[in-house]
């Protein structure tokens, strides 16, 4: 399970990092919110922690432009301003938590925790987009209309990736962190190869759904229109 950590706060955020790979978590941390942004928008992480007062960017706005695209990762709210009028407006911006400052690490853990379970909990196992549908307890592609492809774990997994961000740029360092894992010694080329073998099946189910190539950056899921 990979975390964004977005918290200007160095120490704290140094603080929190180790709390969170001491709890086999992996994490990225940022300090800004123009970075913050744009690591969210990668669409490679199960959950979001965000401080709200933040150089560049607030923490507000950067929630705002997530769920104005329909990115719909977990993200908890942390702040040093607790009065209910800021709680009111955070969770209407479209938090999962509001957490305010300080706070205890177990408490943090505890609320990623129950954010990352309810987002499980509401993923749907069949998601189509376009004429392609993927059913992951099936670990297939079916096209709309009939015919199905099976799909290896990998293929599932990055596949699963493409579907939940769709128009949306995934990065290949991106894919191999959320796949593969930050200290895999996987490269571009195996992304590329599974990449590869996804598009044969989705030719052979001769559906118009596409995967885009942004070239030298990574892959989006179009649909074909």
């Amino acid at each position: 399970m990979r975390l964004l950590l977005v918290e200007d706060d160095v120490r704290l955020s140094q603080a929190l990092v180790e709390a969170f790979q001491k709890n086999r978590y992996g994490v990225d941390a940022v300090y800004t919110g123009p970075d913050g942004l744009k690591y969210a928008q990668g669409g490679i992480y199960d959950a979001v922690i965000l401080d709200v007062m933040l150089p560049g960017m607030d923490g507000i706005s950067i929630l705002k432009t997530l769920r104005e695209e329909k990115n719909a990762v977990p993200v908890l709210l942390l702040s040093d301003k607790h009065e209910l009028q800021d709680i009111v407006s955070g969770l209407d911006s479209g938090a999962d938590d509001f957490i305010p400052k300080p706070f205890e690490q177990e408490e943090l853990l505890a609320r990623v925790r129950a954010a990352t379970r309810r987002k499980g909990a509401f993923k749907e196992n069949a998601i189509t987009f376009g004429d392609l549908t993927l059913d992951k307890n099936r670990c297939e592609l079916q096209r709309t209309g009939g015919g199905s492809v099976k799909l290896s774990l990998k293929e599932l997994q990055i596949v699963e990736l493409l579907f939940d961000n769709p128009h949306q740029v995934i990065k290949k360092e991106g894919i191999i962190e959320k796949i593969w894992g930050g200290d895999s010694d996987a490269e571009y080329n195996n992304v590329e190869v599974y990449i590869s073998f996804i598009r044969k099946k989705m030719e052979e189910l001769q559906v118009h759904t596409r995967i885009r190539t942004a070239r030298g950056i990574g892959y989006s899921l179009e649909d074909g229109n």
